[in-house]
C-alpha cells in the first residue's frame, strides 16, 4: 500500500462483513480514490447461516452453503486474508493477527458476530455442542452417525433453547431419526419463539407436536453429564438420560472486541450511531450481532442476519461517503418478515402481508434465500443445482 492509498479493513465474514466489502466494490470509486478492501476471517468459507439446518437432513451440499471468500470475491478487487484476530491498536490504527501480521487501516469494519457460550452451566462446556458453524454441524453430523449406526433403540437428544434455532434443529432432526429419535426442546421462558408472529408461533407448535418432540418450558439446565442431563421445573431437578445435548442459547461477544476501549452495553455488544459509526470513533464502523444500536427512528434494531444484510448497505455507503466527502445517512431499519424451516420440505413464513406454512413456504423460503445468497454466480450455480435434482431423482427411479 502506498501511502496514498486507503485502506478498508473488515474483520468478520459474516452477512455484514462479506456484504459490507460486496457493496464497497460496486460502489462508483475514482482512480484517485479507489481503496484498498481487505476482509479477513479466521474461516477460508462464508457461511450461509439459515440453511445450515439443511445439512442434517442432506437437502444441501456444504459448496451450496458455504463457497469460499476467494470464490465469492473474485474480480470485486477485495483482497481475502485468512487469519485469526489477535488485537486491534484504535489509536494507532492497526490489526494484529495472531500469525504475527499487522495492517493499518484508514476505516475500520468491526463485523466479527459472536459464539455461543458453553460455559452456563455445569458439564455443558464438556458435553453439550453449539449449533452455529459449519464446525459445529460437522461434529453433529459425526455423533449422530455415531447414534444411528448404534444398536440403540431409541436416540435421545436433548435441544436447549426454544428460540428460532432450538425449533428448527429440532425440527430437522426429528425428520431425520423419523421414529428412532426421542427430541425433547427445553425452553426456561413459559412459550416458544417469544419474539416470533403468532402465526410462525403456531405453525411451529404444530410441527413440534406433528413430529412428537416433547416441550419442556419453564425449565432450565442444571448440569449435563455425559449420559444425563439435569433439568429444574418449579424448584425440582429431575435427571433424565440423554445421548446428546444441543446447545442453542446465548451470545458472547469475541474476546477482541470486548477489550477494546469502546462504550458498550452489558452484554458487551458495541454502542453505535444511527450511520453505524461507533461512538467516539468515526473511523470505526460496525455492524451486527456485535452492535446495540438505534436507527434513525429510534427504533431497536435487532442481532439478526436481516439486519446486518440492511445494515452492510449503510456501512458500505457511509464509508464510501466519509471518503469522497459526501453525508453519511442514517440506518433505518425495515423488518422484512420471517421464515423458518419446520422439518423436511415444510416451513413457515410471515411478512410484507403475507402468512405461509408448508411445503409451499418451503419453496418460497429457498428462493428468497437463493436471491439473498452474496452473489449473482453462486446464485446461478446453486439455482441450476436445485432445478436438476428433481430431475435426476426421476431419471434415477427409471
Amino acid at each position: 500500500m502506498t501511502s496514498s492509498t486507503t485502506r478498508i479493513c473488515i474483520l468478520g465474514g459474516g452477512f455484514g462483513g462479506l456484504f459490507t466489502a460486496l457493496r464497497l466494490s460496486e460502489l462508483p470509486w475514482t482512480q484517485a480514490n479507489q481503496p484498498e478492501i481487505i476482509l479477513i476471517d479466521q474461516r477460508e468459507h462464508f457461511l450461509f447461516s439459515p440453511l445450515l439446518y439443511e445439512l442434517l437432513t442432506g437437502e444441501l451440499q456444504t459448496w451450496e452453503i458455504a463457497p469460499p471468500y476467494v470464490e465469492l470475491l473474485a474480480g470485486t478487487g477485495v483482497r481475502f486474508q485468512q487469519g485469526t484476530i489477535a488485537g486491534i491498536d484504535l489509536p494507532n490504527r492497526r490489526v494484529q493477527l495472531q500469525a504475527g501480521a499487522e495492517l493499518t487501516y484508514d476505516r475500520l469494519v468491526l463485523a466479527l458476530g459472536g459464539e455461543t457460550p458453553l460455559d452456563r452451566v455445569p458439564g455443558s462446556a464438556e458435553h453439550a455442542i453449539a449449533f452455529r458453524t459449519l464446525s459445529d454441524a460437522y461434529r453433529l453430523q459425526e455423533h449422530l452417525r455415531a447414534l444411528e449406526n448404534s444398536a440403540l433403540d431409541r436416540i435421545r437428544i436433548a435441544v436447549v433453547g426454544a428460540g428460532y434455532s432450538g425449533v428448527e434443529l429440532a425440527c430437522k432432526l426429528a425428520d431425520r431419526l423419523n421414529d428412532r429419535g426421542r427430541i425433547r426442546l427445553i425452553e426456561q421462558g413459559d412459550r416458544i419463539l417469544r419474539n416470533s408472529p403468532e402465526f410462525n408461533r403456531v405453525a411451529a407448535q404444530k410441527a413440534l407436536e406433528a413430529r412428537d418432540i416433547w416441550l419442556d418450558l419453564e425449565t432450565t439446565v442444571d448440569r449435563v453429564e455425559a449420559d444425563t442431563i439435569s433439568l429444574c421445573y418449579k424448584g425440582q431437578v429431575d435427571s433424565i438420560p440423554v445421548n446428546l445435548v444441543l446447545w442453542t442459547i446465548g451470545n458472547r461477544m469475541h474476546t477482541v472486541i470486548k477489550d477494546l476501549p469502546l462504550k458498550q452495553n452489558q452484554r458487551g455488544q458495541v454502542l453505535v450511531n444511527p450511520t453505524l459509526q461507533v461512538m467516539d470513533r468515526p473511523e470505526v464502523f460496525a455492524l451486527g450481532d456485535l452492535v446495540d444500536c438505534r436507527d434513525a427512528d429510534d427504533q431497536q434494531v435487532p442481532a439478526s442476519a436481516q439486519a446486518a444484510l440492511q445494515e452492510a448497505e449503510y456501512v458500505g455507503w457511509n464509508i464510501w461517503a466519509s471518503l469522497t466527502e459526501r453525508p453519511l445517512l442514517p440506518f433505518r431499519y425495515q423488518f422484512l418478515g420471517e421464515m423458518m424451516t419446520l422439518g423436511i420440505d415444510n416451513a413457515t413464513l410471515t411478512g410484507l402481508g403475507i402468512t405461509l406454512d408448508g411445503p409451499l413456504a418451503s419453496v418460497a423460503r429457498r428462493l428468497a434465500y437463493l436471491y439473498r445468497m452474496p452473489t449473482l454466480q453462486h446464485q446461478i450455480r446453486v439455482g441450476l443445482n436445485w432445478m436438476a435434482k428433481p430431475l435426476m431423482e426421476i431419471f434415477s427411479i427409471r
